[in-house]
């Protein structure tokens, strides 16, 4: 029996037909909420100082897009772009030093460096990206004990720590402007003020966070180079949180930001998920989650 071979572009065409349509995963809007192609983003991405990129932790598009936004930054302006990250802390900039540098082994750096649980599916490919193509990774978040602080007894608690701990910070006192409708919002989902359970704290540890990776951010800017800082999308969302630390300290910082939402339907995008951020990834909410 004489076996039947399809001609390659047949297949192509009967693939790309059979796709068409088929349960997309996302669709990308600009600000204005219209449907965009990714290389308008990329091309936006190309002018920027700074890329604030926020995720959903547990959502593989986002951390796939994180991925090919990267690399194709990299294939445009190559050892000019810097990456940072929410998830790693400021003091273990050492550990992620050595390691992208090649000096210490991936054993190593993972057993000692305080890694989030879906460090392995989300942000290993963004550290082995960094590590292959000898790229500065910089860990820009507070160290989480720092925030603790905060969150139990306020800003005021960091001047009492040694001025080795206050590396790791950003410059005190973190000014905090308690009306930014973010930290307003974080207060209110306690109840606000009349509430027995709201704690105004917990608005200024989301802000010391905002601060110190605004500040890192900074810190490793320099003319001619690209940071692309991924956090989480509530961090960077409204042109608010880390993008506002940085337009206070650099009013004229090029900055795009990404946010990331989930929706039942992605052809466009709900009221309430427009005009978070220059670019929208909207997701379909069946997508499966990395945990």
């Amino acid at each position: 029996m004489k076996t039947k071979y399809y001609p390659l572009i047949l297949i192509i065409f009967i693939t790309l037909t059979s796709l068409k349509g088929d349960k997309p995963a996302y669709n990308l809007f600009n600000i204005k909420g219209k449907p965009v192609k990714y290389q308008t983003l990329l091309n936006d991405a190309l002018k920027a100082d700074v890329v604030l990129f926020g995720e959903l932790h547990n959502n593989p598009v986002c951390h796939w897009l994180q991925y090919e936004l990267t690399k194709d930054l990299h294939a445009s302006v190559g050892k000019n772009l810097i990456l940072a990250a929410e998830m790693f802390e400021a003091d273990n900039q050492l550990q992620l030093d050595e390691y992208t540098a090649g000096a210490i082994r991936q054993r190593n750096f993972e057993d000692d460096t305080r890694l989030w649980k879906n460090y392995t599916t989300d942000y290993k490919p963004l550290m082995e990206f960094a590590r292959d193509n000898n790229l500065k990774f910089i860990a820009s978040n507070i160290p989480r004990r720092y925030a603790s602080i905060v969150h139990q007894r306020g800003f005021e608690a960091l001047e009492e720590l040694s001025d080795e701990a206050k590396k790791f910070i950003a410059p005190l006192p973190i000014d905090y402007n308690p009306e930014l409708p973010g930290y307003k919002g974080m207060l209110e989902m306690t109840g606000g003020m009349g509430s027995p359970h709201a704690n105004d704290n917990l608005p200024k540890a989301q802000a010391v966070k905002d601060a110190t990776m605004a500040y890192f951010i900074l810190k490793y800017l320099q003319q001619g180079t690209i940071i692309i800082h991924y956090n989480g999308t509530y961090h960077s969302n409204n042109f608010e949180g880390i993008y506002w630390y940085l337009k206070k300290h650099n009013p004229d910082l090029n900055i795009l930001t990404i946010a990331s939402v989930e929706q039942d339907s992605i052809s466009k995008l709900t009221p309430e998920n427009k005009n978070l951020a220059d670019y929208t990834i909207c997701i379909t909410t069946s997508m499966t989650k990395t945990y």
